[in-house]
C-alpha cells in the first residue's frame, strides 16, 4: 500500500481521536487533545502538500491556530 494512502487514514484517525480528547471534561485530556490534533494538523499538512490540496493545507494552519488558542484558553 503507498505511503501516502495510509497517512492519510492515519491522519483521519489521529483527528477523530482528538476530537474525543478535546470533548472531555478532564482537563488533562483536554489538553493531550489540542496537541492530538495539532499533530493531526501537521499530518494533513503533509499529505495535502503531496496532494496538492492546497485549500486543504490553508484549512490545517487556519485549525492549527484555533487549536492552540484553545489549549491556552484551556482550563
Amino acid at each position: 500500500m503507498d505511503f501516502f494512502v495510509v497517512l492519510q487514514w492515519v491522519a483521519m484517525a489521529t483527528t477523530v481521536g482528538a476530537t474525543g480528547l478535546v470533548a472531555s471534561r478532564a482537563t488533562m485530556r483536554r489538553q493531550v487533545g489540542f496537541w492530538v490534533f495539532l499533530g493531526s494538523n501537521a499530518l494533513w499538512v503533509v499529505w495535502g502538500l503531496h496532494d496538492h490540496a492546497t485549500a486543504l493545507v490553508a484549512l490545517q494552519f487556519v485549525l492549527a491556530a484555533m487549536n492552540i488558542r484553545g489549549a491556552f484558553k484551556n482550563e
